[in-house]
Protein backbone atom coordinates (compact mmCIF):
# COMPACT_ATOMS: atom_id res chain seq x y z
CA UNK A 1 0.00 0.00 0.00
CA UNK A 2 1.29 3.17 -0.91
CA UNK A 3 0.54 6.39 0.81
CA UNK A 4 0.97 10.03 -0.22
CA UNK A 5 2.31 12.46 2.62
CA UNK A 6 -0.05 16.07 2.28
CA UNK A 7 1.41 17.85 5.19
CA UNK A 8 4.71 17.32 4.58
CA UNK A 9 4.41 17.78 0.90
CA UNK A 10 3.01 21.28 1.42
CA UNK A 11 5.74 21.92 4.05
CA UNK A 12 8.57 21.43 1.84
CA UNK A 13 6.79 23.32 -1.00
CA UNK A 14 6.26 26.61 1.09
CA UNK A 15 10.43 26.08 2.42
CA UNK A 16 11.54 25.85 -0.77
CA UNK A 17 9.72 28.95 -2.15
CA UNK A 18 11.87 30.86 0.39
CA UNK A 19 9.11 33.61 1.07
CA UNK A 20 9.18 35.91 3.75
CA UNK A 21 7.72 35.08 6.70
CA UNK A 22 5.60 37.79 8.44
CA UNK A 23 3.85 35.27 10.18
CA UNK A 24 4.61 32.93 13.24
CA UNK A 25 7.19 31.29 14.50
CA UNK A 26 9.40 33.62 15.72
CA UNK A 27 12.12 32.11 14.53
CA UNK A 28 10.82 32.70 10.48
CA UNK A 29 12.27 29.71 9.06
CA UNK A 30 15.74 30.61 9.87
CA UNK A 31 17.83 27.61 10.81
CA UNK A 32 18.75 27.11 14.37
CA UNK A 33 17.96 23.65 15.31
CA UNK A 34 17.72 23.03 11.88
CA UNK A 35 14.28 21.73 11.64
CA UNK A 36 12.64 25.57 11.62
CA UNK A 37 11.99 25.87 7.64
CA UNK A 38 9.48 23.25 8.43
CA UNK A 39 7.91 24.56 11.28
CA UNK A 40 5.05 26.44 10.43
CA UNK A 41 1.74 27.44 11.40
CA UNK A 42 -1.87 27.74 10.35
CA UNK A 43 -0.85 29.83 6.90
CA UNK A 44 -3.18 29.66 3.87
CA UNK A 45 -2.74 25.99 2.54
CA UNK A 46 -1.68 24.46 6.07
CA UNK A 47 -5.17 23.40 7.14
CA UNK A 48 -5.72 23.45 10.72
CA UNK A 49 -5.61 20.84 13.55
CA UNK A 50 -9.18 21.50 14.90
CA UNK A 51 -11.15 22.50 12.04
CA UNK A 52 -9.50 20.00 9.37
CA UNK A 53 -10.82 19.82 6.06
CA UNK A 54 -7.38 19.98 4.20
CA UNK A 55 -4.18 18.29 4.15
CA UNK A 56 -4.50 17.28 7.47
CA UNK A 57 -7.76 16.19 7.18
CA UNK A 58 -6.46 13.98 3.93
CA UNK A 59 -3.86 12.60 6.41
CA UNK A 60 -5.59 11.69 8.91
CA UNK A 61 -7.94 9.34 6.70
CA UNK A 62 -4.69 7.62 5.84
CA UNK A 63 -3.70 6.46 9.35
CA UNK A 64 -7.95 6.05 9.66
CA UNK A 65 -7.17 3.18 6.66
CA UNK A 66 -4.14 1.83 8.36
CA UNK A 67 -6.02 1.85 11.88
CA UNK A 68 -9.29 0.71 10.37
CA UNK A 69 -10.73 3.35 12.66
CA UNK A 70 -11.88 7.50 12.54
CA UNK A 71 -8.34 8.43 13.68
CA UNK A 72 -7.62 11.86 14.60
CA UNK A 73 -4.13 13.46 15.18
CA UNK A 74 -2.82 14.85 18.58
CA UNK A 75 0.10 16.95 18.61
CA UNK A 76 0.47 16.28 22.35
CA UNK A 77 0.66 12.96 23.20
CA UNK A 78 -2.31 10.52 24.49
CA UNK A 79 -2.39 13.40 27.37
CA UNK A 80 -4.79 15.34 25.44
CA UNK A 81 -6.29 12.30 23.75
CA UNK A 82 -7.72 10.61 27.00
CA UNK A 83 -9.13 14.16 27.93
CA UNK A 84 -10.98 14.00 24.45
CA UNK A 85 -11.98 10.89 25.19
CA UNK A 86 -13.39 11.26 28.44
CA UNK A 87 -15.34 14.51 27.07
CA UNK A 88 -16.53 12.15 24.49
CA UNK A 89 -17.97 9.74 27.44
CA UNK A 90 -19.21 13.07 29.36
CA UNK A 91 -21.13 13.51 26.03
CA UNK A 92 -22.48 9.75 25.53
CA UNK A 93 -24.07 9.96 29.32
CA UNK A 94 -25.79 12.86 28.45
CA UNK A 95 -27.54 11.41 25.52
CA UNK A 96 -27.87 8.39 26.67
CA UNK A 97 -29.70 9.84 29.96
CA UNK A 98 -26.87 8.22 32.28
CA UNK A 99 -25.10 9.67 35.05
CA UNK A 100 -21.82 11.29 34.25
CA UNK A 101 -19.80 8.12 35.57
CA UNK A 102 -17.14 6.15 34.67
CA UNK A 103 -15.46 3.17 35.74
CA UNK A 104 -11.91 2.40 35.62
CA UNK A 105 -9.09 0.49 36.32
CA UNK A 106 -7.20 2.10 38.97
CA UNK A 107 -3.80 2.46 37.16
CA UNK A 108 -5.27 4.98 34.81
CA UNK A 109 -2.64 8.05 34.06
CA UNK A 110 -2.55 11.55 36.14
CA UNK A 111 -4.10 12.84 32.22
CA UNK A 112 -7.46 10.66 33.30
CA UNK A 113 -7.57 12.48 36.76
CA UNK A 114 -7.16 15.98 35.78
CA UNK A 115 -9.93 15.38 32.83
CA UNK A 116 -12.27 13.55 35.38
CA UNK A 117 -11.45 16.90 37.65
CA UNK A 118 -12.07 19.26 34.91
CA UNK A 119 -15.21 17.49 33.52
CA UNK A 120 -16.97 16.82 36.77
CA UNK A 121 -16.88 13.04 36.28
CA UNK A 122 -17.65 10.80 38.85
CA UNK A 123 -15.24 7.97 38.86
CA UNK A 124 -15.89 3.99 40.41
CA UNK A 125 -11.90 2.54 40.54
CA UNK A 126 -11.84 -1.61 39.49
CA UNK A 127 -9.38 -3.41 41.41
CA UNK A 128 -7.80 -6.66 40.02
CA UNK A 129 -8.55 -9.66 42.10
CA UNK A 130 -4.96 -10.62 42.99
CA UNK A 131 -4.86 -6.71 43.91
CA UNK A 132 -1.84 -5.64 42.09
CA UNK A 133 0.21 -3.01 41.89
CA UNK A 134 -0.31 0.67 41.29
CA UNK A 135 1.11 0.52 38.03
CA UNK A 136 -1.07 -2.95 36.73
CA UNK A 137 -4.71 -3.63 36.78
CA UNK A 138 -5.87 -6.39 34.93
CA UNK A 139 -9.29 -6.53 34.93
CA UNK A 140 -11.63 -9.94 34.62
CA UNK A 141 -14.30 -9.63 32.13
CA UNK A 142 -16.44 -12.07 34.32
CA UNK A 143 -16.02 -9.97 37.30
CA UNK A 144 -16.69 -7.12 35.83
CA UNK A 145 -20.02 -8.83 34.00
CA UNK A 146 -21.21 -9.48 37.95
CA UNK A 147 -20.39 -6.20 39.22
CA UNK A 148 -22.27 -4.36 35.46
CA UNK A 149 -25.09 -6.78 36.37
CA UNK A 150 -25.63 -5.96 40.26
CA UNK A 151 -24.61 -2.24 39.73
CA UNK A 152 -27.74 0.59 41.20
CA UNK A 153 -26.13 2.59 38.08
CA UNK A 154 -24.79 2.06 35.15
CA UNK A 155 -21.65 3.95 34.02
CA UNK A 156 -21.45 5.83 30.24
CA UNK A 157 -18.22 3.81 29.85
CA UNK A 158 -15.51 1.60 31.11
CA UNK A 159 -11.74 2.79 30.73
CA UNK A 160 -9.23 0.43 30.80
CA UNK A 161 -5.03 0.99 30.31
CA UNK A 162 -3.78 -1.91 28.33
CA UNK A 163 -0.59 -2.08 28.02
CA UNK A 164 0.20 -0.67 31.12
CA UNK A 165 3.50 0.45 31.59
CA UNK A 166 5.13 -3.24 32.70
CA UNK A 167 3.46 -4.69 29.84
CA UNK A 168 0.69 -6.63 31.20
CA UNK A 169 -2.29 -6.68 28.67
CA UNK A 170 -6.21 -6.72 29.39
CA UNK A 171 -8.45 -9.02 27.49
CA UNK A 172 -9.96 -6.68 25.50
CA UNK A 173 -11.66 -8.59 23.36
CA UNK A 174 -13.98 -10.14 26.53
CA UNK A 175 -14.00 -6.85 28.11
CA UNK A 176 -15.70 -5.33 25.02
CA UNK A 177 -18.49 -7.78 24.76
CA UNK A 178 -19.10 -7.10 28.56
CA UNK A 179 -19.70 -3.40 28.21
CA UNK A 180 -21.81 -3.67 24.89
CA UNK A 181 -24.11 -6.27 26.86
CA UNK A 182 -24.80 -3.41 29.58
CA UNK A 183 -24.66 -0.21 27.08
CA UNK A 184 -21.55 1.18 28.47
CA UNK A 185 -18.45 2.15 25.94
CA UNK A 186 -14.79 0.61 26.17
CA UNK A 187 -12.51 3.14 26.49
CA UNK A 188 -8.64 2.10 26.26
CA UNK A 189 -5.71 3.90 26.99
CA UNK A 190 -3.49 2.06 24.28
CA UNK A 191 -0.42 5.01 24.65
CA UNK A 192 2.12 2.10 24.79
CA UNK A 193 0.40 0.31 22.00
CA UNK A 194 0.06 1.48 18.95
CA UNK A 195 2.22 -0.79 17.17
CA UNK A 196 0.20 -3.31 17.96
CA UNK A 197 -2.70 -3.15 15.13
CA UNK A 198 1.01 -4.14 12.43
CA UNK A 199 1.45 -7.47 14.18
CA UNK A 200 0.87 -10.59 12.20
CA UNK A 201 -2.31 -11.01 13.85
CA UNK A 202 -3.31 -7.33 15.08
CA UNK A 203 -3.77 -7.43 19.13
CA UNK A 204 -4.70 -3.53 18.34
CA UNK A 205 -8.03 -2.41 20.73
CA UNK A 206 -9.67 -1.38 18.12
CA UNK A 207 -9.82 -4.33 16.19
CA UNK A 208 -11.08 -6.06 19.43
CA UNK A 209 -13.81 -4.16 20.04
CA UNK A 210 -13.21 -1.35 21.39
CA UNK A 211 -15.21 1.98 21.05
CA UNK A 212 -12.49 4.41 21.57
CA UNK A 213 -8.74 4.02 22.15
CA UNK A 214 -5.90 6.57 21.85
CA UNK A 215 -2.19 5.40 20.48
CA UNK A 216 1.01 7.33 21.98
CA UNK A 217 2.66 7.05 18.25
CA UNK A 218 5.95 8.54 18.99
CA UNK A 219 6.29 5.74 21.96
CA UNK A 220 6.72 3.07 19.78
CA UNK A 221 6.33 4.25 16.26
CA UNK A 222 9.03 6.77 14.86
CA UNK A 223 7.11 9.44 16.05
CA UNK A 224 8.19 12.91 17.09
CA UNK A 225 7.82 13.20 20.62
CA UNK A 226 3.90 14.48 21.03
CA UNK A 227 2.65 12.59 17.78
CA UNK A 228 -0.67 10.54 19.24
CA UNK A 229 -3.70 9.35 17.29
CA UNK A 230 -6.80 9.21 18.86
CA UNK A 231 -9.25 5.98 17.05
CA UNK A 232 -12.58 6.43 17.15
CA UNK A 233 -14.33 3.19 16.03
CA UNK A 234 -16.94 3.22 12.78
CA UNK A 235 -19.44 1.57 14.57
CA UNK A 236 -19.27 4.30 17.14
CA UNK A 237 -21.20 6.60 14.17
CA UNK A 238 -23.33 8.71 17.30
CA UNK A 239 -19.91 10.68 17.33
CA UNK A 240 -19.63 13.26 14.39
CA UNK A 241 -16.36 14.28 13.67
CA UNK A 242 -17.27 17.66 14.57
CA UNK A 243 -17.82 15.98 17.88
CA UNK A 244 -15.04 14.60 18.36
CA UNK A 245 -12.71 17.48 17.21
CA UNK A 246 -14.60 19.81 19.68
CA UNK A 247 -13.07 17.56 22.53
CA UNK A 248 -9.49 17.67 21.62
CA UNK A 249 -10.03 21.54 21.01
CA UNK A 250 -11.36 21.78 25.15
CA UNK A 251 -8.22 20.49 26.34
CA UNK A 252 -5.71 21.16 23.91
CA UNK A 253 -3.22 24.08 22.46
CA UNK A 254 -4.46 26.23 19.58
CA UNK A 255 -1.02 25.97 18.43
CA UNK A 256 -0.61 22.35 17.76
CA UNK A 257 3.21 21.54 16.46
CA UNK A 258 3.45 21.31 12.42
CA UNK A 259 6.59 19.27 13.14
CA UNK A 260 4.78 16.78 15.18
CA UNK A 261 1.89 16.68 12.56
CA UNK A 262 4.72 15.79 9.38
CA UNK A 263 6.04 13.44 11.59
CA UNK A 264 2.43 11.52 12.07
CA UNK A 265 2.32 12.50 8.34
CA UNK A 266 5.46 10.87 6.97
CA UNK A 267 4.90 7.58 9.57
CA UNK A 268 1.97 6.76 7.69
CA UNK A 269 3.99 5.59 4.97
CA UNK A 270 6.28 3.60 6.76
CA UNK A 271 3.54 2.15 8.69
CA UNK A 272 1.72 1.19 5.07
CA UNK A 273 4.94 0.11 3.44
CA UNK A 274 7.93 -1.38 5.62
CA UNK A 275 6.64 -1.62 9.02
CA UNK A 276 4.74 -4.23 9.34
CA UNK A 277 7.15 -6.58 7.56
CA UNK A 278 10.10 -5.29 9.72
CA UNK A 279 8.26 -5.95 13.15
CA UNK A 280 6.91 -9.31 11.98
CA UNK A 281 11.03 -9.95 11.63
CA UNK A 282 12.28 -8.59 14.90
CA UNK A 283 9.17 -9.97 17.36
CA UNK A 284 10.75 -13.55 17.24
CA UNK A 285 14.33 -11.83 17.91
CA UNK A 286 12.91 -10.32 21.04
CA UNK A 287 10.57 -13.26 22.12
CA UNK A 288 13.96 -15.28 21.65
CA UNK A 289 15.87 -12.90 24.25
CA UNK A 290 13.25 -13.10 26.54
CA UNK A 291 13.23 -16.85 26.27
CA UNK A 292 17.32 -16.40 26.88
CA UNK A 293 17.01 -14.46 29.85
CA UNK A 294 14.57 -16.72 31.39
CA UNK A 295 16.68 -19.42 30.81
CA UNK A 296 19.45 -17.82 32.70
CA UNK A 297 16.87 -17.50 35.80
CA UNK A 298 15.94 -14.08 34.94
CA UNK A 299 12.32 -13.45 36.02
CA UNK A 300 10.34 -11.16 33.60
CA UNK A 301 6.85 -9.99 33.97
CA UNK A 302 4.33 -8.81 31.49
CA UNK A 303 2.94 -10.11 27.97
CA UNK A 304 3.87 -7.36 25.53
CA UNK A 305 5.93 -8.09 22.74
CA UNK A 306 8.18 -5.02 22.86
CA UNK A 307 8.64 -4.65 26.09
CA UNK A 308 11.27 -6.31 28.43
CA UNK A 309 10.09 -5.76 32.02
CA UNK A 310 12.66 -7.60 34.57
CA UNK A 311 11.91 -7.76 38.23
CA UNK A 312 15.17 -6.74 39.36
CA UNK A 313 15.13 -8.74 43.37
CA UNK A 314 15.03 -11.74 42.53
CA UNK A 315 18.63 -11.10 40.95
CA UNK A 316 19.70 -9.21 43.90
CA UNK A 317 19.03 -5.95 42.71
CA UNK A 318 16.54 -2.79 43.43
CA UNK A 319 15.42 -2.15 39.99
CA UNK A 320 17.08 1.52 40.28
CA UNK A 321 20.76 -0.24 41.14
CA UNK A 322 20.47 -2.61 37.94
CA UNK A 323 19.14 0.56 35.43
CA UNK A 324 22.13 2.67 37.23
CA UNK A 325 24.33 -0.45 36.29
CA UNK A 326 23.24 -0.79 32.85
CA UNK A 327 23.74 2.86 32.63
CA UNK A 328 27.17 2.55 33.26
CA UNK A 329 27.51 0.57 29.71
CA UNK A 330 25.45 3.03 27.90
CA UNK A 331 22.23 0.90 28.01
CA UNK A 332 19.44 3.53 29.23
CA UNK A 333 16.07 1.43 30.10
CA UNK A 334 12.47 3.65 29.86
CA UNK A 335 11.98 3.35 33.48
CA UNK A 336 12.81 1.81 36.99
CA UNK A 337 11.76 1.32 40.45
CA UNK A 338 12.67 -0.61 43.62
CA UNK A 339 11.07 -3.90 41.52
CA UNK A 340 11.02 -3.86 37.97
CA UNK A 341 13.13 -2.05 35.06
CA UNK A 342 11.63 -1.57 31.95
CA UNK A 343 12.80 -2.02 28.51
CA UNK A 344 10.60 -0.53 25.58
CA UNK A 345 11.81 -2.11 22.10
CA UNK A 346 11.51 -1.42 18.68
CA UNK A 347 12.53 -3.08 14.93
CA UNK A 348 14.94 -0.33 14.10
CA UNK A 349 17.31 -1.35 17.23
CA UNK A 350 17.70 -4.93 15.20
CA UNK A 351 19.09 -8.19 16.89
CA UNK A 352 22.56 -6.45 17.33
CA UNK A 353 20.99 -3.83 19.79
CA UNK A 354 18.70 -6.63 21.74
CA UNK A 355 22.11 -9.06 21.77
CA UNK A 356 23.32 -6.26 23.64
CA UNK A 357 21.16 -5.47 25.87
CA UNK A 358 20.80 -9.51 26.79
CA UNK A 359 24.45 -9.62 27.13
CA UNK A 360 24.70 -6.85 29.68
CA UNK A 361 21.99 -8.29 31.82
CA UNK A 362 23.53 -11.36 31.96
CA UNK A 363 26.65 -10.37 33.11
CA UNK A 364 25.45 -7.69 35.50
CA UNK A 365 27.00 -10.68 38.57
CA UNK A 366 23.89 -12.12 40.70
CA UNK A 367 23.67 -11.38 44.33
CA UNK A 368 21.17 -12.96 47.10
CA UNK A 369 18.18 -12.08 46.29
CA UNK A 370 16.33 -9.32 48.05
CA UNK A 371 12.89 -10.59 49.68
CA UNK A 372 11.39 -7.34 51.16
CA UNK A 373 8.15 -6.67 49.10
CA UNK A 374 6.54 -4.42 47.77
CA UNK A 375 3.74 -2.27 49.90
CA UNK A 376 0.03 -4.00 49.79
CA UNK A 377 -1.48 -1.58 47.45
CA UNK A 378 -5.22 -0.88 49.54
CA UNK A 379 -8.21 0.88 48.45
CA UNK A 380 -8.31 4.08 50.21
CA UNK A 381 -11.15 5.84 51.71
CA UNK A 382 -12.51 8.61 49.38
CA UNK A 383 -13.76 11.83 51.41
CA UNK A 384 -14.43 14.19 48.29
CA UNK A 385 -14.81 13.74 45.07
CA UNK A 386 -12.22 14.36 42.47
CA UNK A 387 -12.99 17.66 41.48
CA UNK A 388 -13.79 19.14 44.83
CA UNK A 389 -10.00 18.20 46.23
CA UNK A 390 -8.26 19.05 42.74
CA UNK A 391 -10.21 22.26 43.07
CA UNK A 392 -9.34 23.08 46.70
CA UNK A 393 -7.04 25.21 47.91
CA UNK A 394 -4.40 22.81 49.28
CA UNK A 395 -0.65 23.16 51.35
CA UNK A 396 2.10 20.27 50.64
CA UNK A 397 3.75 18.61 53.48
CA UNK A 398 6.17 15.90 54.39
CA UNK A 399 4.21 12.63 53.87
CA UNK A 400 4.52 11.50 57.61
CA UNK A 401 2.81 14.98 58.07
CA UNK A 402 -0.10 14.24 55.89
CA UNK A 403 -1.96 11.09 58.15
CA UNK A 404 -5.69 11.66 57.84
CA UNK A 405 -5.82 14.22 55.33
CA UNK A 406 -7.27 14.46 52.07
CA UNK A 407 -4.89 14.51 49.10
CA UNK A 408 -6.09 17.48 46.73
CA UNK A 409 -3.48 17.30 43.40
CA UNK A 410 -2.20 13.97 42.94
CA UNK A 411 1.39 14.15 42.47
CA UNK A 412 2.72 11.52 39.85
CA UNK A 413 6.21 11.94 38.46
CA UNK A 414 6.63 10.80 34.77
CA UNK A 415 7.20 8.08 33.97
CA UNK A 416 5.12 6.42 34.77
CA UNK A 417 2.75 9.42 35.80
CA UNK A 418 0.12 6.56 36.98
CA UNK A 419 -0.65 8.31 40.60
CA UNK A 420 -0.25 5.79 44.07
CA UNK A 421 -3.34 8.04 45.63
CA UNK A 422 -5.96 10.35 43.51
CA UNK A 423 -7.71 13.58 44.49
CA UNK A 424 -10.60 13.26 47.40
CA UNK A 425 -8.95 10.14 48.93
CA UNK A 426 -7.52 9.97 52.26
CA UNK A 427 -3.56 9.58 53.33
CA UNK A 428 -3.57 6.54 55.55
CA UNK A 429 -0.73 4.54 56.56
CA UNK A 430 -0.23 2.26 53.87
CA UNK A 431 -0.92 4.76 51.96
CA UNK A 432 2.07 6.08 53.24
CA UNK A 433 4.16 3.69 53.29
CA UNK A 434 3.55 2.90 49.63
CA UNK A 435 4.50 7.28 48.89
CA UNK A 436 7.87 6.30 51.08
CA UNK A 437 8.76 2.99 49.02
CA UNK A 438 8.08 5.30 45.74
CA UNK A 439 10.40 7.76 46.63
CA UNK A 440 7.23 10.23 47.07
CA UNK A 441 8.10 12.79 50.19
CA UNK A 442 5.30 15.42 50.25
CA UNK A 443 1.64 15.29 49.18
CA UNK A 444 -0.59 18.68 48.38
CA UNK A 445 -3.43 17.72 50.80
CA UNK A 446 -6.68 19.58 51.32
CA UNK A 447 -5.81 23.09 53.20
CA UNK A 448 -8.08 22.08 56.36
CA UNK A 449 -10.40 25.17 57.51
CA UNK A 450 -10.06 26.94 60.13
CA UNK A 451 -12.12 26.82 63.75
CA UNK A 452 -14.48 29.37 64.34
Amino acid sequence: MSMNTPICDFAARYNEQRTSRFHMPGHKGIARLGCEGLDITEIAGADSLYEADGIIRESEKNAGELFGARTFYSAEGSSLAVRAMLDLAREYAAEHGRPPLVWAGRNAHISFVSAAALLDLRVRWLYPADGGTYMSCIIDAGQLEKMLAEADEAPAAVYITSPDYLGSMNDIRALAEVCHRHGALLLVDNAHGAYLKFLPRSLHPMDLGADICCDSAHKTLPVLTGGAYLHIAKSAANFSDKAVREALRLFGSTSPSYLILQSLDLANRYLAERFPRELAAFVPQAEEAKRRLAAHGCTLVGQEPLKLTMAAKPCGYLGTEMAEALAEKKIIAEFSDPDYVVFMLAPVQGKAELDRLTEALLSLPRRESISTPMPVFSRPQRKMTIREAAMSPFETLPVDRCLGRTLARANAGCPPAVPILVSGEVIDKKAAECFHYYGVESCNVVKEQPRS
